[in-house]
């Protein structure tokens, strides 16, 4: 019975509470000045239902997410959310460009980045169309999706609790 609760828990490990990829900024650097945030999310490719993340030092950096002038120009316009608790998880719910900068004056020294978030696959949703007219179903399949996993996660941690309780 031991095989089973092992069984249990690597599955749940393998589907995760979500379906979505972390994309940590800046990778092993971190949200730090002088890096080239430009580079790092030109080798990304993100998703509907990613997250970014933001790794830095709590009191000395921050970030905004901003439009297209408040990052074009380093400042507050467009302020549509902030993060200062120095790891940030921020869920990317909408296929759209999203901009994100350092309010604490760092911007200025490289410390913004603007991302793209694409429509998930057409192999991931339910009805896949091809039609950009189509992104309101897209998104209505990926939160199904990501909830069907949220499921499975869930249905998961039950067996393992089971087995467990058989053991007890």
């Amino acid at each position: 019975m031991s095989w089973l609760l092992v069984a249990a828990v690597l599955a749940g490990f393998a589907l995760g509470p979500s379906a979505g990829t972390d994309h940590i900024v800046g990778a092993n650097h971190g949200w730090n000045p002088n890096i080239n945030y430009s580079l790092w999310s030109g080798n990304q490719t993100f998703y509907v239902g990613d997250l970014i993340s933001f790794r830095y030092q709590k009191g000395t950096h921050n970030v905004f997410e901003v439009n297209e002038t408040g990052y074009d120009n380093c400042t507050m316009a467009g302020v549509a959310g902030n993060w200062t608790s120095g790891k940030d998880f921020i869920p990317l719910p909408a296929a759209r460009r999203y901009y994100f900068v350092c309010g604490n004056g760092f911007c200025l020294q490289g410390m913004k980045v603007a991302i793209t978030v694409h429509p998930l696959p057409h192999n991931a949703t339910s009805k896949g169309s091809s039609s950009h007219a189509d992104t309101g179903a897209q998104e209505e399949a990926a939160a199904a999706a990501l909830g069907t996993r949220s499921a499975a996660w869930l249905a998961t941690l039950a067996v393992a609790a089971a087995a467990v309780a058989a053991f007890c």
